[in-house]
């Protein structure tokens, strides 16, 4: 979209009053200025100035303290940009109102290398430059809670006012009682653009995951599932509950992922990854080779908090171990079945709680290297991949702040300001939870030892 589209935007839609105007941070929450509908002119003609140091937050909203980017630098204001897309309606709030999102610039116009969505855009540029499109397609997972409390609690049912207490998995009850709060979500999706298909009841009580179809286009379907997550929030606010993509909100039920599906295409839209059977093309597998030499050193991006690491464990629907196969759930990377012309890879690692843009950054940039080395996986694995002895995924989250500082291939894939943002942001979140002493702690140890 064009600035003069976005006026034009604008001018037919008369009933918004106030539009916010976001960037997303490394922790993938938006962050920015509520403006005026009268002053949205500034949206469009790169108008809007915030802190760089905006981008590197912590998940508190707290400036990092060794960053360069605040004091070191004077803590200087970026150039904010309109990204194209179309604002989106938020019909949630007291009055209408439209949200746009923007990334950033440097005060001499060059791009800021630690914008998430910048990152993405120069991993895309890369295929592009390849003849190659990547196809993407996002499985999000999310538990609906009762907000009442400080900890979370399974919902009530709209219709028989019973607190849901059982994993009901696939259970066409639960959809159909909150069928008031997926349609909203459904008519949301619709009028903000984001491509919503299946829903289906989750492994958790309360939990839900749905679709979001394939797209010709990395940034939007990035878009699209930021978009979602905070959507999801607002209308489950609108229905008396609360949202949470938190990626393990309860110890003993199913943690919520981020599962990615993606395919490239050549300049005639074929499907680089078909060969008409069943195993993929030599490209395909020198992706898949490259989604797994990078794991280790990606971890931090698919499991970014300190909950993260809970969700990661044997047995519990989330992949602990480095391999890959054929219709096997169990796997990191797995090859779905189905029609030889839609072949495809899924990773199945991120949770819900990752940035949408570094996972798809961290994805197609593995499967990049893999292609641009010619890499060859090892052999496929059959059967349950927890049972057997295979390379891990890091167990802690000091590990893979370590491995995502230290890794060789993470440079091939992120430009070395937005690596050390993000680990000087991990870093100072490791820090204030060490010097946190839990509950469980006093009740084990407060009067034992």
């Amino acid at each position: 979209m064009s600035t003069e589209a976005l006026k034009d935007w604008f001018a037919k839609n008369p009933e918004v009053e106030t539009v916010y105007a976001c960037v997303c941070d490394l922790n993938g929450s938006l962050r920015g200025k509520r403006v005026p509908v009268a002053q949205a002119s500034k949206i469009g003609d790169g108008g809007l100035r915030m802190p760089l140091s905006l981008i590197g937050v912590d998940i508190w909203g707290e400036d990092i303290e060794d960053s360069e980017l605040v004091f070191e630098t004077g803590d200087a204001d970026g150039l904010c940009d309109f990204t194209g897309r179309a604002p989106v309606l938020v019909d949630w709030t007291c009055r209408p109102t439209a949200l746009t999102q923007l990334w950033m610039r440097q005060e001499d116009g060059s791009v800021f290398t630690g914008d998430p969505r910048r990152a993405l855009d120069a991993i895309v540029d890369r295929f592009n430059q390849r003849g190659l499109t990547p196809v993407v397609a996002t499985e999000l997972e999310f538990y609906l809670v009762d907000p009442s409390g400080n900890a979370p609690n399974s919902p009530l049912s709209p219709i028989t006012g019973k607190r849901l207490d059982s994993d009901d998995v696939y259970s066409l009850d639960d959809l159909e009682h909150f069928d008031a709060f997926l349609n909203d979500v459904y008519d949301a999706c619709k009028k903000q653009d984001i491509p919503a298909d299946a829903a289906v009841s989750e492994n958790g009580a309360g939990q839900f995951e749905i679709n979001l179809l394939h797209v010709a286009d990395p940034l939007k379907a990035a878009d699209d599932a930021v978009l979602f997550k905070r959507l999801v929030r607002g209308v489950a606010r609108k229905h008396g509950l609360a949202a949470t993509f938190m990626a393990k909100p309860y110890g003993d039920r199913a943690g919520n992922g981020f599962h990615v599906h993606f395919s490239l295409v050549d300049g005639v839209g074929t499907n680089v990854f078909d060969n008409g059977g069943e195993e993929g093309t030599p490209l395909m597998l020198s992706a898949v080779a490259g989604l797994l030499n990078t794991m280790q050193e990606n971890a931090l991006v698919f499991a970014p908090h300190v909950n993260s690491y809970r969700r990661l464990l044997p047995g519990t629907h989330a992949p602990t171990g480095i391999a890959w196969g054929y219709e096997n759930r169990t796997t990191a990377i797995r090859i779905p079945g189905g029609s030889y012309k839609a072949r495809r890879i899924e990773h199945r690692v991120a949770g819900a709680d990752a940035n949408p843009y570094l996972v798809l950054a961290s994805i197609l940039g593995g499967a990049l290297l893999g292609i641009a080395g010619e890499w060859t996986p090892g052999d496929p694995i059959t059967g349950d991949a927890y049972s057997l002895d295979l390379p891990q995924l890091p167990s802690a989250w000091a590990t893979a702040i370590a491995a995502f500082e230290q890794g060789t291939h993470v440079t091939g894939i992120y430009s070395e300001r937005l690596q050390r943002m993000l680990v000087q942001c991990k870093q100072q979140e490791l820090s204030r939870f060490s010097r946190h002493v839990t509950d469980l702690e006093y009740h084990s140890f407060l009067e034992a030892v």
